[in-house]
């Protein structure tokens, strides 16, 4: 079967702001299934988050608690969001992915109309009911060093599609995968666990 034409970018562009997709019998647990936002990208380096897979049983309320940052009212939007497992990278670090009308000093531009920053100040802002139009938390992110996603990508490992607000921040997590392929035209069901096999 011949290799999949996943992506209209040209050779050597940058993948900041794009959602990897990952194929069927990726061969990695941790990334089955997956969708990625590729937070940054150059060529040194990539950084990206999975926004769907939540931690079980853990919302935002929660994860504040913990932190001991005070809400301003049980009802604050975003409170009974899940955090997200961003990647067994750090699994520790918190990064918040969220629209742009939100920013910091600290945050990190990803595409337009969205950015990364993983500070305090954030979740201060979230917990006070002042935060970004949208958002998401995930703890730990998926890293590749130079080179590597690119080859990846290659090897058919993942597919590339544009991002949209339901995909990032949208609470059907079950579905994001076939929701993804969806948005290229593709068919889950016919996709092969060999894919970019000879």
């Amino acid at each position: 079967m011949g290799a999949i034409d996943q992506t209209s970018e040209p050779a050597g562009t940058y993948l900041s702001g794009k959602l990897l997709i990952a194929m069927p019998g990726i061969g990695d647990p941790r990334f089955e299934r997956a969708v990625i936002l590729v937070c940054a990208h150059d060529e040194e380096h990539a950084m990206g988050l999975t926004v769907n897979r939540p931690v079980e049983g853990l919302m935002l309320a929660d994860l504040l608690d913990r932190l001991d940052i005070a809400t301003v009212s049980e009802t604050a939007p975003g409170l009974d969001d899940p955090i997200l497992i961003g990647g067994p990278v750090e699994r520790e670090r918190g990064f918040v992915l969220h629209t742009g009308d939100y920013h910091s000093e600290n945050s990190l531009p990803v595409a337009e109309d969205l950015a990364l920053t993983a500070t305090r100040e954030v979740l201060e802002t979230l917990a006070h009911g002042a935060g970004p139009r949208r958002s998401v938390m995930a703890l730990g992110y998926a890293g590749w060093g130079a080179g590597q996603l690119e080859q990846e990508i290659r090897d058919n490992v993942w597919l590339t599609c544009t991002a949209d607000e339901a995909l990032l921040f949208g609470d059907d997590h079950d579905h994001k995968w076939s929701q993804a392929l969806a948005k290229l035209g593709i068919d889950p069901g016919l996709l092969s666990a060999a894919a970019g096999q000879a």
